[in-house]
């Protein structure tokens, strides 16, 4: 809200959803009001600014502000084992696929992008050890990355309430998670140990480069809140983020196929997911 507790006009709406919108790709707007409008009230609070002029202000001079101001709009719902079709196909078809063209010890890369507090990359982790008998044979990196600093630093401290374990089967919980500390379990220390927490925007092209390419990349349940402009940024990143032959899985109820025609779209028994096309073999 602006000026002493006034409800944003028009103008300063847009130009705080512009704001947001440069920063994260997600459109907002006027049907957003009473969602912007809170998470506003709650910045300038706590930052004793005492209007909409001067926090704005403040938002572009100090990217901490910024940063905690983003943190408070970005989507966080998440759980363990969440669309577990997708890690079958990961264990059954994706891998399988990937490491006939490697060798014993190489280096397999998978993204989680983004990541939110960390179920993601932990259930990877976990899937693999319970049914890939072949994650000893290869150099498995596991990287989770978000735009969010405030879930990476609750991914890396790895406390879990009930809500998030629900769907884990109870002799995982036991093996893979700390005694209860009151309403939350800590994940054991060496699956702390195997995710690689980092900061990326998924449409900024510099932030995914700097993670490298990857084998396979879970981008689940985040393009549906961009608009087409930011969708297709989303894609090009997406698509330079995979190893030729990578494959990338999204959330049940989003598409590449309105997105981008780079992908493959490829069929297996539990999944469909898209591939980067192999690189065309270069004559001798």
């Amino acid at each position: 809200m602006s000026e002493e507790g006034a409800p944003l006009s028009a103008e300063d709406l847009q130009r705080l959803c512009d704001f947001l919108y440069r920063r994260t790709g997600i459109s907002y707007g006027e049907t957003k009001r009473y969602y912007i409008e809170r998470r506003l009230a709650q910045g300038m609070e706590r930052s004793g600014t005492p209007s909409f002029q001067s926090y704005l202000a403040l938002l572009r001079a100090s990217p901490p502000e910024a940063e905690r101001l983003i943190n408070s709009f970005t989507v966080n719902e998440t759980y363990f084992y969440r669309e577990e079709h997708q890690l079958r196909c990961l264990g059954s078809s994706l891998l399988p696929e990937i490491v006939e063209r490697r060798g014993a010890g190489d280096l397999v890369r998978l993204w989680s992008m983004p990541c939110s507090t960390g179920e993601e990359p932990y259930s990877i982790a976990i899937w693999l050890l319970e049914n890939w008998p072949l994650v000893d044979a290869y150099n498995i990196e596991i990287v989770g990355s978000d735009l969010d600093t405030a879930v990476l630093a609750a991914a890396m401290e790895g406390l879990y309430g009930e809500r998030a374990l629900a769907r884990l089967p109870g002799d995982l919980v036991a093996r893979y998670f700390e005694a209860p500390r009151g309403a939350r379990r800590r994940i054991i220390q060496d699956l702390r140990e195997s995710v690689r927490f980092t900061d990326a925007n998924l449409v900024d092209a510099g932030s995914m480069a700097a993670q490298g390419q990857f084998d396979v990349v879970f981008c689940r349940n985040v393009l549906i809140y961009f608009d087409d402009e930011s969708r297709q940024a989303a894609s090009r990143n997406l698509f330079d983020a995979l190893n030729p032959g990578g494959f990338l899985c999204l959330g049940h109820s989003e598409s590449m196929a309105r997105i981008s025609g780079r992908f493959t779209l490829r069929r297996f028994e539990d999944a469909i997911v898209y591939q980067r096309p192999h690189e065309p073999a270069v004559a001798p």
